[in-house]
């Protein structure tokens, strides 16, 4: 088995960040090192993240990645993962996101949470995510890869922050005892048509539990999820491809909507 170096793992993430900064995508890392495991690629990403604070980012929030069998399905890539968004990441409701900015993007209907409490595993349970939230909202979250044509395994996806790219939040809060987040149905539209739909249990089997599962996930590795983040909690239904001149909108049963064009 290859051990890798320290300076091994700071290379990878060097690579993925030039990479995001000049929208180019690299050939897959598993490639390099086919037993690469996750807790090396989470060592690229934590590299890859320094960067990009460094560069004046700050964080805003986590992500869960992969979280619905359609994604899945898509990749080949059958767990979740997790990634971090940064104020540099967000968009508002009906802005125009410019697609030669990003590489490969690809639009996911979400519901997002945002904390009211830090969140710190391990033993956080459905019911302390509830009771954490100030509110949830529907969401797109534009992912995108900097490793070439998608050809992802897991370990690339980590290392390349779970494949964020950017999100945007709808304008509506809703309190997450208002809506039943387990059947709640989204329909995502593409230009007027309906390309995607799903159910608030597609994401680790209800929301709330895929947040849970990402506190204790972190918690783990001594992280919480503090208080004012936005969580996104996984995808709704499959990707979708997005380019410029696209219009999408997302909506969610008892959350509302959420808009975004690309130019």
């Amino acid at each position: 088995m290859t051990v890798l170096s320290t300076e091994n793992l700071q290379q990878m993430g060097d690579e993925l960040f030039d990479a995001l900064k000049t929208c180019r995508s690299i050939e897959p890392l598993i490639a390099r090192y086919p037993d690469m495991d996750i807790d090396a690629a989470y060592a690229v990403q934590q590299h890859l993240m320094q960067r990009r604070l460094e560069s004046g980012e700050r964080v805003v929030g986590k992500k869960i990645g992969v979280t619905s069998r359609a994604v899945m399905d898509l990749l080949g890539v059958m767990q979740p993962d997790f990634g971090w968004l940064t104020d540099r990441m967000v968009y508002n409701e009906g802005e125009s996101i410019r697609a030669d900015n990003l590489i490969q993007p690809k639009a996911e209907g979400e519901i997002a949470f945002l904390l009211k409490k830090t969140l710190m595993g391990p033993g956080i349970t459905r019911e302390d995510v509830i009771d954490a939230t100030d509110g949830v909202m529907a969401c797109f979250e534009i992912v995108d890869s900097r490793i070439r044509d998608w050809k992802i395994s897991i370990v690339d996806t980590v290392a390349d922050n779970a494949s964020c790219g950017v999100f945007v939040l709808g304008e509506r809060l809703v309190d997450p005892r208002e809506v039943d987040l387990l059947t709640c149905g989204m329909v995502l539209e593409k230009n007027g048509e309906i390309v995607a739909t799903g159910a608030g249990a597609a994401a680790m089997g209800h929301p709330a539990e895929a947040v849970a599962w990402l506190a204790n996930t972190l918690g783990a590795r001594g992280v919480a999820l503090e208080a004012g983040e936005v969580v996104l909690s996984g995808s709704l239904g499959t990707m979708v491809p997005v380019a410029a001149g696209d219009a999408l909108r997302v909506t969610i049963g008892g959350i509302g909507g959420c808009s975004v064009r690309f130019a």
